[in-house]
């Protein structure tokens, strides 16, 4: 494999998880420290709502071990906008917030459109445009998580592959499913997980994704996030996909 994967779910901070995944007796401080030793990455969804101060970042790098990683959905004030081209501001201040603080657990960040966002050629290749390569020095990894069907489109590819930009591979009905390689590492979002299944997903079903995992690695550096679905659930999934791999 030309790659390495990285498993986990999105946060770490669900009252649920207590006594399922966390021990019950654990101090909610340490949650991160826990999770950290359990999955090989988590994806930061709060994010994508509100900014956080340098520390916070430094002090979610110092709970984790080496070799984790992060990654993070962008804010909404980049991508919940009718002209993707004018959000060079807010682009700016979202990866300037801190992200450098987190070194070599600095991972891809998430840019999640709106379901109502159709794909535009021209809006499209601009907002690329206006992606950083780097913050700090450290070199950045983005990926577009759309989630209308024209999106489904050559010309959307090619657009990604001149940026070398990662389309999220989100597994849910809702949405659509591409699975095309247009950069040096792969990031999917897998939203299936049932209540009743222990595991989340059913042995067959992980399996399935453990192929796929192994073939987006030979691909580059595979991120696959147990998102949604019964999310009391995610964490044994991730957990499950780890062993399997």
């Amino acid at each position: 494999m030309a790659g390495k994967i990285r498993i986990g779910v999105g946060g770490w901070t669900f009252e649920p998880w207590r006594g399922v995944f966390y021990p019950k007796d654990l101090p909610q401080k340490r949650e991160l420290e826990y999770a950290s030793r359990k999955l090989t990455s988590i994806e930061i969804n709060g994010t994508y709502y509100s900014s956080f101060r340098p520390a916070s970042w430094a002090k979610w790098r110092d709970e984790t071990p080496d070799g984790f990683v992060f990654a993070m959905k962008a804010s909404r004030f980049c991508t919940n906008r009718r002209v993707l081209a004018e959000a060079a501001e807010s682009v700016g201040r979202f990866v300037s917030q801190g992200l450098v603080e987190l070194r070599d657990r600095l991972g891809p960040i998430d840019w999640q459109f709106m379901a109502t966002k159709k794909f535009d050629p021209g809006d499209i290749q601009a907002f690329l445009a206006l992606l950083p390569r780097e913050v700090g020095k450290l070199p950045l990894r983005h990926a577009l998580e759309v989630r209308h069907p024209s999106f489904k489109d050559e010309r959307f590819y090619d657009l990604c592959r001149r940026h070398n930009v990662a389309i999220v591979h989100a597994h849910d009905k809702a949405f659509p499913e591409i699975d095309e390689p247009t950069a040096d590492f792969t990031y999917a979002r897998l939203m299936g997980t049932e209540d009743k299944v222990k595991t989340g997903y059913r042995p067959g079903e992980l399996d399935k994704w453990a192929r796929r995992a192994k073939a987006w690695a030979k691909r580059g550096d595979a991120f696959i996030y147990i998102i949604s679905g019964a999310k009391v659930r995610n964490p044994a999934a991730a957990q499950a996909l780890i062993e399997r791999l």
